[in-house]
């Protein structure tokens, strides 16, 4: 991934917060038949320093298969983006060399992986998974209110899949590279836009705008 050092972040901790509040990545292999990409919701695990991330695939899907072989993969993880008009900036009033851009925040997972289709390590993926995302709810599902051969027969149909994080890099392009006049009229016009992403992203730029005037 193309990383400018104004948007490169190498904090793991936050880069594994997006991952944790945006785990549905997409999975892409590289094997006989050429580029394959796949959208699958991951759970971040391990001790620090040992991260892995654990998912299941659908056994009819070919890329277990794949990475059983020996594929190595790519998952990327993206959080909040947003168009930003250039006539937000202050230095378009002054001098009109701006051009439109994008805003987001992306996070890129590389390591081996492996295959395994074992019942304990499946039964745990798929609890760790329900949990995590049930948690909060108010009558939260658990995977033991199905019946237990309705479960059975569902991770007969699955195959999990660890890959190791060995490399784990970050772009979080929050117009950090504008002066603060340009970044203060993005944060402007993105309250003005009022869809959640606009508001998501106007939030990150006014935290960063803040952390820099510190």
């Amino acid at each position: 991934m193309y990383e400018p050092a104004h948007f490169r972040v190498e904090d793991r901790a936050a880069l594994f917060d997006v991952i944790r509040a945006h785990p549905l990545a997409q999975l892409i292999t590289a094997g006989p038949g050429g580029l394959m990409a796949n959208p699958i919701p991951f759970v971040l695990t391990g001790e620090p320093g040992r991260e892995v991330l654990r998912a299941h695939l659908a056994r009819p899907n070919p890329q277990w298969q794949e990475l059983k072989a020996g594929a190595e993969p790519l998952a990327i993880f993206q959080s909040v983006e947003h168009y930003v008009s250039p006539s937000w900036y202050a230095t378009k009033a002054e001098t009109h060399k701006v051009v439109p851009t994008w805003n987001y925040i992306v996070v890129q997972v590389r390591g081996p992986a492996r295959v395994d289709d074992s019942r304990q390590w499946l039964h745990g993926q798929i609890d760790q998974l329900t949990r995590q995302h049930e948690a909060g709810r108010a009558q939260p599902w658990s995977v033991n209110d199905a019946p237990e051969p309705f479960i059975e027969a569902q991770m007969r149909g699955i195959v999990g899949v660890e890959i190791a994080i060995r490399e784990i890099t970050g772009k979080f392009k929050l117009s950090q590279n504008r002066r603060v006049e340009d970044q203060q009229g993005v944060v402007a016009g993105l309250a003005e836009d009022g869809d959640a992403q606009a508001e998501a992203m106007r939030a990150l730029i006014a935290a960063h705008l803040a952390r820099t005037a510190r």
